[in-house]
């Protein structure tokens, strides 16, 4: 203006920016978009009735020259895909600062759900000797240094086993130790980051991502632990609303139309027969026996009006070992999958295997997991939990197309930048 400049300042805390008015003559020759600065005056009131810092000192701390190939020009808006290309700057952009913002919501409201239902957390280690889906999409964990591994083996040992006397892995879930941890404390959940080695560039995979794991005991009916985790994703959202509604706005989404609505149920049998029913609009029709791919979740959530839906009593051949077979139909196993708007699978779990003998029969070759079978001989008790992606259920709730652009650093194939 004639007399004075307007200056924008936000610390992060919020989405809201702070105008500052100082005098021109003040000369504020270094001070560009992207600067940081501490700036002293009075808190007033601006004709248009929002709050302004009138400066009386601007001090330029950190310069930023916006013409030495500063990647975010002012005013101007710039694709997720290009933004990606910058992580270490990422955050500054309004709309990633929102979703770390909502982000940050999430997940106190993770802590303060899982208290309200009397679940306790626990840890569960981030180093495991077991690959709890037997996929084999592990990393392999082992110390650089080659002198240390040489100085710590041992006759018969394997140099890749020098360290722990054992293969060694960045876990892939923490299922299998809540488990234990449940036949102790009864109800029992984790927080935290997981690892899976695909080859995935996906809009939806990451190769490293943070997962919810909940496990109760006592439970035997797979409908009783799909109630919990809808009553999660439910309360989730419900705290991204009620306290981050001006960080919603600035992203661009909108209150699911589904959250005041029941989560419904379908049997794997009737839909694979809805999706037979549509096989003209698949890339890949589906046979009896197939795991769904994406497109026919999504067509699954879409014939459900968008609403999310509970897929139950799955063939146990296309299920891990740990679920329990239902003992009217051994063929099936008691297992859900949530399919959600966007994303797809949104939750996997079921009820485990208590019996003895059928998870003995039923443990892949090559799993040392003794101990996991102990857990059925010593007072044992029946158990159900379920596994969520964080990033996913952020992508279903926020809109948000790419996986990549919920979480601050991203990992995936052939991208381990920073």
């Amino acid at each position: 203006m004639k007399n004075n400049i307007f200056i924008d300042i936000n610390d992060g805390s919020s989405s809201e920016f702070l105008q500052v008015v100082t005098p021109k003559s003040d000369k504020l020759c270094n001070l560009t978009c992207g600067s940081s600065v501490v700036v002293e005056g009075t808190l007033a009131t601006a004709p248009n009735g929002r709050m302004e810092l009138r400066a009386n000192d601007v001090l330029v701390i950190g310069t930023c020259d916006v013409n030495d190939q500063y990647p975010f020009l002012p005013r101007k808006q710039y694709s997720p895909d290009y933004v990606r290309q910058y992580l270490h700057l990422r955050p500054r952009t309004k709309s990633f600062s929102a979703l770390l913002r909502l982000r940050d919501i999430a997940s106190t409201a993770v802590v303060d759900h899982f208290r309200a239902r009397n679940f306790i957390s626990v840890h569960t280690p981030i180093l495991t000797s077991n690959d709890c889906e037997g996929a084999g999409e592990v990393f392999k964990v082992q110390p650089d240094s080659v002198e240390l591994l040489k100085s710590m083996e041992k006759d018969s040992i394997p140099h890749e086993e020098a360290f722990f006397n054992t293969k060694a892995y960045l876990t892939v879930s923490g299922q299998l130790h809540l488990e234990a941890l449940a036949r102790a404390l009864s109800k029992v959940y984790c927080f935290g980051p997981t690892f899976r080695a695909e080859n995935s560039k996906s809009r939806l995979h990451l190769s490293e991502f943070y997962m919810l794991e909940a496990e109760a005991a006592f439970i035997t009916e797979i409908e009783d632990i799909a109630k919990e985790a809808e009553l999660l994703v439910k309360s989730l959202t419900t705290a991204l609303l009620d306290k981050g509604s001006k960080d919603f706005s600035v992203i661009g989404a909108s209150e699911p139309e589904w959250l005041n609505k029941s989560f419904t149920y379908m049997t794997y049998d009737e839909a694979v027969n809805i999706l037979q029913h549509n096989e003209k609009l698949f890339t890949h029709p589906i046979k009896y026996g197939d795991a769904f791919s994406k497109e026919h979740e999504l067509l699954l959530v879409r014939h459900n009006n968008e609403i999310p839906l509970f897929v139950i009593n799955w063939p146990s051949q296309i299920k891990p070992f740990y679920m329990r077979e239902y003992p009217n139909d051994p063929s099936k196993v008691a297992a859900m999958d949530l399919l959600a708007p966007h994303v797809g699978e949104l939750v996997g779990g079921s009820v485990r295997e208590e019996n003895y003998a059928k998870l003995h029969s039923k443990l892949p070759i090559g799993l040392n997991l003794e101990w996991y079978l102990e857990l059925r001989k010593y007072g044992n008790v029946p158990t159900a939990g379920f596994g969520m992606g964080f990033e996913r259920f952020l992508q279903c709730v926020l809109g948000v197309p790419n996986i990549k652009d919920v979480i601050p650093f991203p990992r995936w194939p052939h991208n381990c930048g920073l």
